[in-house]
């Protein structure tokens, strides 16, 4: 391909085709290439926040995506309590969330971007960016079905490849490792409960021995007839590098509460793993003509491991940038995007640090959950920060308490 694009997307996940939807809505030619061929599975709790359905909504799918199992809030299960939390009424976001096959949704998402004009190339892998004067000029792609390589020049590059991103990292971005980072397992069962509509997470995981687990557990029903089960780990836990994640899967699926119905010893696939990084880890997110979305980035929320509302808002930011700089020829406008990356996310992510530090000491994160669980009040508050489904316009009790928290990491935060 000889033509200049004006914008080439590198991996067409969440964050790819959001760049790439809204960049087509604006106009500009577009084209993405992603690796894989779809439909294809990623290792996810599945789960859509109120704030990816809001981003689904606004990309026009929200007709397409209400055909999934939704869902009304999180039940929490620790300390031999359960709590039913319905997801807080919002001026802006839902008051509900959908469970989605990411099989599904990545799909559904790529096939509007093309709708909306941006080519999409499957089995096309960017293997290294190219240069013209000094200057990323596109990416050298492989395509894997004939082995055949091309240069795809672009004005603009969005990197989206995900939470390893090997193009990110030939362009010189990498991971700060004082960040936190995530570790995640998950497989399907069969389960008669498949469509209640909450998900579940377990805050107090122990064995079939009634020793305490690290992290924490999940389970997500798909409506179908299927659970999504998992467990999440951060990085702070102080034995993290030496935790077998397959045993936390195993015992955590052998004591599920009964009501599930589930048969530990079936799942209906190889549980499947893999490392998110965090709270905006991952830097510099902008070069000369390339900006970095979604996991590439590091965009997925330390307090529940949610990162797919995060991709389509980043990559929808980048559209917009790169949109401007073409229409009004300063390619310096997308200089703006770590500073709108601070502005929406800033706060909140080194809130949202200073707490994975905190939970990394298991007997206080025990003791954290053992009181909010004898109050309501507490974890509804806590749902709303931790979900960051806040309204600072008509501040309560959970943005009084974010407030506080904020300052406090301020203070203490050398960032």
């Amino acid at each position: 391909m000889s033509t200049r694009r004006d914008l080439l997307v590198v991996g067409g996940g969440p964050a790819g085709a959001a760049t790439a939807y809204w960049a087509a809505r604006h106009g500009l030619d577009v084209v993405v290439v992603e690796r894989k061929q779809f439909p294809r599975d990623k290792t996810c709790g599945d789960g859509l926040t109120p704030r990816a359905v809001k981003a689904l909504d606004d990309m026009g799918l929200g007709e397409e995506v209400a055909r999934y199992h939704r869902y009304r809030g999180l039940r929490a299960v620790a300390h031999k309590r359960t709590m039913e939390l319905a997801w807080p009424q919002h001026p802006v976001f839902p008051d509900y969330g959908y469970v989605v096959r990411r099989r599904e949704l990545d799909q559904m998402v790529a096939d509007r971007a093309v709708a909306a004009g941006a080519e999409l190339l499957l089995g096309a892998e960017a293997t290294r960016p190219t240069l013209a004067d000094g200057l990323l000029d596109g990416a050298e792609v492989v395509y894997k079905a004939t082995g055949e390589t091309s240069q795809i020049q672009a004005r603009y590059v969005a990197v989206a490849d995900g939470a390893n991103s090997r193009f990110g990292r030939a362009l010189g971005a990498a991971r700060d490792r004082d960040y936190p980072q995530g570790m995640a397992i998950r497989t399907y069962f069969e389960s008669p409960l498949h469509d209640t509509p909450w998900i579940e997470s377990a805050l107090d995981m122990r064995d079939r021995s009634g020793h305490s687990l690290p992290g924490y557990g999940w389970i997500f029903p798909l409506g179908d007839g299927c659970v999504n089960v998992g467990v999440g780990l951060l990085s702070t836990f102080r034995d993290y590098t030496s935790v077998n994640t397959s045993h936390l899967m195993r015992e955590f699926a052998a004591t599920l509460p009964s009501y599930w119905q589930i048969d530990p010893d079936q799942p209906l696939m190889e549980p499947v793993g893999g490392r998110l990084p965090m709270a905006g880890s991952v830097n510099p997110k902008v070069g000369p003509n390339h900006l970095v979305v979604g996991d590439a980035a590091g965009s997925v929320n330390p307090f529940n491991g949610e990162g797919i509302d995060y991709a389509y808002e980043t990559g929808k930011m980048a559209a917009d940038l790169v949109a401007e700089a073409i229409s009004t020829g300063d390619g310096g406008v997308i200089r703006r995007y770590p500073s709108m990356l601070e502005e929406n996310y800033g706060t909140y992510f080194r809130v949202a640090r200073m707490f994975a530090r905190l939970i990394g000491r298991p007997a206080l994160l025990r003791g954290l959950t053992w009181m909010g669980m004898q109050s309501r009040p507490a974890m509804d508050w806590a749902l709303r920060i931790m979900a960051n489904l806040m309204d600072p316009d008509n501040p309560g009790p959970a943005e009084h308490i974010f407030k506080t928290a904020a300052r406090v990491s301020r203070a203490t935060s050398p960032s």
